[in-house]
């Protein structure tokens, strides 16, 4: 393709190698887009098919950079030839670097350009063998910025006697691209091998455009992958976070249920001893289902199961004077909450709302689904609190704190317990749990 006339030769080289960088940007930041692509570079030990994956998913839209782009439209800075082949080498391995660089390589036969197939090839089988004798991490360490420390780097090599591994993944396309130019120009009568040039000869300016240009094409593909790998580590490190954060308020609301529940139970031991052994009973069947579960979701179904299982403990307590009502929306029985969610707020309504309560008490328990998410209140008709007590409430007790940490740990700061009191008439404690964006279920 010839250039505008108002762009020199040189310029238009320099014009060509800037959008050659672009292609190979873009055509990086599309391909990591995609979970499958982006799983095989996160993972070092790779299975067959995820190899071929990785040398089509890189091969084919560089093939048609040749093929279509090149020798059909007559664009130059679609060919990436040599920085692909040896991409696809380095990452994969070489028979991936071979299966690339015989998909860019065979367009070009059809343009008489017999050398492009065993060069391409070439270059995928050195990207290959430097993979295999490269640390790993030095690959995805290299940066499109290793030219600012060069010479630090190449001094420490001869001081140290050590290989560095960033200079020698310099060197090696720079080599690669000095071969290419220099097969390119014996045989440029007859055009057997693509390459770009300065179309001033011996201009040494221009020949390290070149050169750069082909470092940074393979340097800036890794740059980009490498980011993606690191943010997917870095979401792995917050799910272990998140998940042992949630183990720790798990493990800290069970014995706050079992000390209360206990004391409970003491209480009755010299008074009532048959209804004390019944207590202990179902609570040891209670703790037996709890030690089961490793589950930190479950389904408000199951959840309003465990429960019962504890309110049969409170009720056998307190005798018919504790009533228990349900308002259940049946759509919101399958949705998934933190367990142990509910049982703070049932023990905190006897504790504090109806124990100290003359008479009968009454606890409902209602939900519903509202706005994208499923409401859960738990009613007492007990002593209440003031605003002063309220106020308290969330930070003195160690099963509402618990639960309201939870919900903001879970779903964000903008979830978390809301409590509501009219003194003399009781509480309402209420949690806001989103449908639409449900937790995996963690377990320990």
């Amino acid at each position: 393709m010839q250039g505008p006339q108002i762009l020199s030769g040189d310029q238009f080289l320099l014009t060509t190698l800037l959008v050659k960088l672009a292609v190979m940007a873009a055509l990086a930041t599309m391909l990591v887009r995609y979970r499958r692509f982006r799983h095989i570079l996160i993972f070092e030990r790779r299975a067959w098919p995820d190899r071929l994956t990785f040398a089509l998913s890189l091969g084919i839209p560089l093939a048609a950079g040749v093929g279509v782009a090149r020798l059909l439209l007559n664009y130059d800075a679609a060919d990436l030839t040599l920085e692909g082949s040896f991409l696809a080498g380095l990452i994969a391995g070489p028979y991936a670097g071979a299966v690339v660089g015989t998909m860019v390589g065979l367009p070009p036969l059809g343009n008489g350009e017999w050398a492009a197939l065993p060069f391409a090839v070439g270059c995928g089988f050195a990207g290959g063998g430097l993979r295999e004798l490269c640390p790993k991490e030095s690959i995805w360490h290299f940066s499109p910025f290793v030219f600012t420390g060069l010479h630090r780097r190449a001094w420490q090599m001869m001081r140290t006697m050590q290989i560095d591994w960033q200079v020698v993944l310099l060197l090696a396309p720079v080599l690669l691209e000095l071969l290419r130019q220099g097969l390119g120009s014996r045989w440029s009568l007859h055009h057997r091998l693509f390459y770009l040039h300065s179309v001033l000869p011996g201009s040494p300016w221009m020949m390290a455009s070149v050169l750069l240009a082909t470092v940074l094409g393979v340097a800036t593909p890794i740059k980009i992958w490498n980011n993606a790998r690191i943010e997917h580590r870095l979401q792995e490190q917050e799910k272990l976070l998140l998940a042992a954060k949630i183990e720790a308020l798990a493990n800290q609301i069970n014995p706050h249920f079992l000390f209360n529940t206990l004391a409970s139970i003491s209480s009755l031991i010299r008074t009532k001893p048959d209804t004390a052994r019944m207590l202990i009973t179902k609570l040891s069947g209670m703790l037996r289902r709890l030690m089961r579960s490793t589950d930190h979701f479950v389904t408000l179904r199951e959840e309003l199961e465990s429960i019962d299982e504890y309110l049969d403990i409170e009720v056998v307590r307190f005798g018919p004077q504790l009533k228990v009502d349900k308002q259940i929306a049946i759509p919101t029985l399958d949705v998934i909450v933190p367990s142990m969610i509910l049982q703070p707020l049932v023990e905190n309504s006897i504790k504090h709302g109806l124990a100290g309560k003359v008479g009968g008490g009454r606890i409902t328990i209602k939900t519903m689904a509202r706005d994208g998410h499923t409401i859960i209140e738990v009613h007492d008709d007990g002593l209440g609190m003031t605003e002063e007590q309220l106020g308290h409430a969330l930070g003195d007790g160690i099963g509402l704190s618990n639960v309201n940490e939870r919900l903001r740990t879970i779903y964000g700061a903008n979830y978390h317990l809301t409590l509501t009191s009219v003194p003399g008439q009781g509480t309402c404690a209420r949690v806001a749990i989103p449908e639409l964006v449900l937790p995996e279920r963690v377990t320990a």
